[in-house]
C-alpha cells in the first residue's frame, strides 16, 4: 500500500515538474516572438522616418533647381542629371522599393545634389545674396542632417533585429515568419581622397559641404555642425586663414607670469 502510494506520489511529482517547465518554455516562446515582433515594428518605424525625409528632399529640389536655373547660364546638364535622378528615387519611394535599391539612386542624387550646390556657389559667387537660394540652401542642410541621423537609427535597429532573429535557439522561432531586415547605406569613394587645405589669406570662403567620416560622423566644417552618417560627399572647405591671427604680440617667455595654483580648494574630494 505504501509503496502505491509513494509511486502515486512520485508521478504526481513529475508531471508537476513537467506541467512546470511546459509552462515556462511556452512563456519564453511568447517572450522571444512578441521582441521580434517589437524588433521589426522598430525597423518599420525607423524606416518610415528616412522615408519622409527623403520626400522632403524631392519636394525641395525643384524650388533649388529653379532658382540655380535663374541665377546660371551654363549648368543644363548639371540641372537635368539631378532632376532626373529626383525622379527616380522619387518613383522607386511610390513602388515600395527595398531599402537597398534605393540606396543606390539615393547615393548618386545626393552626390550630385551637393555637387551643383557647392560648384554653383563657386562659379556664381552672387548666388550668396539671393535670399531664395540662401534659404533652401539651408534647408536642404537641414534635411541632409535628418537623413544621415534617420539613416544611423534605422540601421542600428536593423542591425539589433538580424542578430536577434539570427542568434540561436531564436532563429528556431524566427523560421520563416522574420526576414532579415535590409541596411540603408551609401558609400562614396570620394570618402578616401585627401582633403586640400589652403591657409592663404586670398582663398575664398566657400559653402561648406556636408561630409561623412568613415567613423559614422557628418559634419558641416565651415559651421561646425556635427550630424550621423557615413558617406563622404565632397572634401570639406577650409576656412580663410586671417591675416594676422594674433593682432597683439605675445608678451616674450621672460614677462610671462606662472599663475597661482596655490589657493586651497573649498571642494572636498569624494
Amino acid at each position: 500500500m505504501l509503496t502505491l502510494l509513494s509511486f502515486g506520489t512520485n508521478i504526481l511529482t513529475i508531471l508537476i515538474v513537467l506541467i512546470v517547465l511546459a509552462v515556462l518554455l511556452v512563456g519564453w516562446i511568447i517572450g522571444v516572438y512578441n521582441k521580434m515582433v517589437r524588433g521589426k515594428n522598430l525597423v518599420e518605424e525607423s524606416w518610415n522616418q528616412i522615408d519622409v525625409e527623403l520626400n522632403r528632399r524631392y519636394d525641395l529640389i525643384p524650388n533649388l533647381v529653379n532658382t540655380i536655373k535663374g541665377a546660371t547660364a551654363h549648368e543644363k546638364e548639371t540641372l537635368e542629371s539631378v532632376i532626373g535622378l529626383r525622379n527616380q528615387a522619387a518613383a522607386l519611394a511610390g513602388s515600395n522599393a527595398s531599402p537597398a535599391q534605393r540606396a543606390q539612386v539615393e547615393e548618386q542624387l545626393t552626390s550630385q545634389l551637393q555637387n551643383l550646390v557647392n560648384v554653383t556657389v563657386e562659379k556664381y559667387p552672387e548666388l550668396r545674396a539671393n535670399e531664395n537660394f540662401l534659404k533652401l540652401q539651408s534647408e536642404l542642410s537641414e534635411i541632409e542632417s535628418r537623413i544621415a541621423n534617420s539613416r544611423k537609427y534605422y540601421n542600428a535597429n536593423v542591425g539589433s533585429f538580424n542578430t536577434l532573429i539570427e542568434s540561436f535557439p531564436n532563429s528556431l522561432i524566427a523560421g520563416g515568419r522574420f526576414k532579415k531586415a535590409q541596411y540603408f547605406q551609401i558609400q562614396d569613394p570620394g570618402i578616401r581622397q585627401n582633403p586640400v587645405v589652403d591657409f592663404s589669406p586670398s582663398a575664398a570662403p566657400a559653402t561648406a559641404p556636408v561630409v561623412e567620416t568613415a567613423a559614422g560622423v557628418l559634419e558641416t566644417p565651415a559651421l561646425g555642425e556635427t550630424l550621423s552618417g557615413e558617406v563622404a560627399l565632397e572634401t570639406p572647405a577650409i576656412p580663410t586663414q586671417v591675416a594676422d591671427p594674433f593682432p597683439d604680440t605675445p608678451a616674450p617667455a621672460g614677462d610671462y607670469a606662472q599663475p597661482d595654483f596655490s589657493q586651497s580648494s573649498k571642494v572636498k574630494d569624494k
